[in-house]
């Protein structure tokens, strides 16, 4: 059985950080999504900043909305 939606994963960077806590990030493949942060990164309080790298969730009904699963870790070494 498959799922009722199936999400496109890919890695893409925080580019700026807009109202409402949404993002809007640059893909890997070079395209642009407003993103948000998905329910865990909220409840761990793990903060985003712009230049970020982080793992999105894209759905196949509209691609140019997206929910950040992860931050990769070297991204957050690199501001300190």
């Amino acid at each position: 059985m498959s799922k009722k939606e199936e999400l496109i994963e890919m890695d893409g960077v925080v580019e700026t950080l807009l109202p409402n806590a949404t993002f809007k990030c640059k893909l890997s493949n070079g395209h642009y999504v407003i993103a948000y942060s998905a329910g865990k990164i909220k409840k761990n309080r793990i903060r985003i900043l712009a230049g970020d790298k982080c793992k999105f969730e894209l759905s196949g009904y509209d691609i140019h909305k997206a929910r950040i699963v992860f931050r990769y870790w070297e991204a957050w070494r690199s501001h300190k």
